[in-house]
């Protein structure tokens, strides 16, 4: 049975609000009055999230990741719309237009954040341009990603669809191995199931899981429960069909 999210007793201190990228470079008195506000979050892989909550609160991911998938409850098919880490923001739709927003907030690992209430959200952002400043470039980012999202639906296969998934979410997780070994093996984030990875591509399971074998295959993947370890970075790269006149094609940290 699914638990409710846990709200810990105790406030956010200024080392933690610096943590979140949109508060990194605010001024430290800034930053010192904005953490009276946060409240410190915690939530475990599986536990029920309130999306009313997303009308009262605005959250801020410190550590761990949150899938936000939309359902259609005659089908009880799933869509994933928004894949969370370290440093990501929500709700950003209902922040901006303060009208209700369906959606499913599922962790998919431990997670840890701030979250304020909506309205002192707002305030900030009317009442001081610096903050303003750092906010408004994360909000076109994802505007961007929506946008790239949307488009690759119509305008790509599932095979450059997928490729494309796992080479944007090994960039935003940033985890890189060092080990000699493993040179130039970069690891997706856990979690990310075949059926994860479908409604992230509007795909089905079957189609997702026939892909990966192919690839792991052809020796460019390799699968470990819930892990994709990416053996050729390059091979996926070409799946993605990336050009060089595409400006927001990833570049993966090698």
């Amino acid at each position: 049975m699914k638990k409710d999210v846990t709200h810990l007793p105790h406030k956010a201190s200024p080392v933690l609000v610096k943590q979140a990228n949109i508060f990194a470079d605010l001024p430290t008195k800034l930053i010192e009055d904005f953490q009276q506000e946060f409240q410190l979050d915690e939530w475990q892989k599986g536990d029920y999230f309130n999306s009313q909550l997303l009308t009262q609160r605005f959250y801020v991911l410190l550590e761990g990741s949150v899938e936000i998938k939309q359902s259609n409850p005659e089908t009880g098919r799933e869509a994933t719309v928004d894949m969370l880490y370290a440093g990501d923001c929500f709700d950003l739709i209902v922040l901006l237009d303060n009208q209700p927003h369906e959606v499913i907030v599922s962790p998919l690992t431990k997670v840890k954040l701030l979250s304020v209430k909506l309205a002192t959200m707002r305030d900030w952002l009317w009442t001081y341009p610096e903050f303003n400043q750092q906010f408004m470039p994360y909000l076109a980012q994802k505007m961007r990603e929506k946008e790239q999202q949307a488009s690759s639906l119509v305008l790509h296969d599932v095979t450059t669809r997928l490729s494309r998934i796992i080479l944007e979410h090994i960039n935003k997780i940033k985890f890189y191995t060092g080990a000699k070994s493993q040179e130039h093996q970069h690891h997706l984030v856990n979690g990310l199931n075949d059926e994860t990875l479908a409604r992230m591509s509007g795909s089905v399971r079957q189609v997702i899981n026939k892909q990966l074998q192919l690839w792991k295959k052809q020796d460019i993947i390799d699968k470990k429960r819930n892990q994709l370890v990416i053996k050729d970075l390059e091979a996926l790269e070409k799946e993605a069909k990336y050009t060089q006149t595409l400006a927001n094609a990833p570049s993966v940290k090698r």
